[in-house]
């Protein structure tokens, strides 16, 4: 494709005219990251779509699926959830407060140490999640509906690669 003979994408354009404006560099990077860019915008609100119709804020997702994806007895620690919520612990506290006076979870006394808490999807959290979850594989599942399985495996290789190079 080719941004000239208008088969190509909005990022097509922006690069053919830089090309012409700046020929002295490489904008290979422009190619790859400002569809990314555009790519992460449109998931976002796929996403926000999926959550609210699931009356899930997002970060409340974010706290949920922790739990969910732990298995059964779907519980984590207040620095278990933060470690996979990247949030301080200040906001945890605030979010655990808020899911807690939704009936999402509840606090239980960790039967291990007297001094800690667990938190623990309650059920009408679990269905919520997984009504949530249901919905998102749908979403994503459509955003990507026009690459064949093949190519979904293969870009998702090349973003595994690039992703884990930021982790080094």
């Amino acid at each position: 494709m080719s941004a000239s003979d208008g088969s190509g994408d909005e990022v097509d354009r922006i690069v053919a005219a830089w090309n012409t404006q700046r020929p002295d560099l490489d904008f290979s990077p422009l190619e790859v990251l400002s569809r990314v860019d555009r790519l992460s915008r449109l998931l976002d609100r796929a996403r926000r779509d999926v959550f609210r119709r699931s009356d899930l804020e997002t970060w409340e997702w974010d706290v949920l699926s922790a739990l969910r994806r732990a298995g059964s007895p779907f519980q984590l620690s207040p620095k278990q959830l933060l470690q996979q919520t990247l949030v301080s612990s200040g906001t945890m506290t605030n979010r655990i407060d808020r899911l807690v006076g939704r009936r999402l979870v509840r606090r239980e006394a960790d039967p291990d140490d007297g001094r800690s808490v667990l938190v623990t999807l309650t059920d009408d959290g679990r269905v919520r999640v997984d009504a949530a979850i249901t919905r998102l594989v749908d979403a994503e599942a459509t955003l990507l509906a026009a690459l064949p399985r093949g190519d979904r495996e293969r870009l998702a290789a090349l973003l595994r690669k690039l992703s884990l190079s930021f982790d080094a």
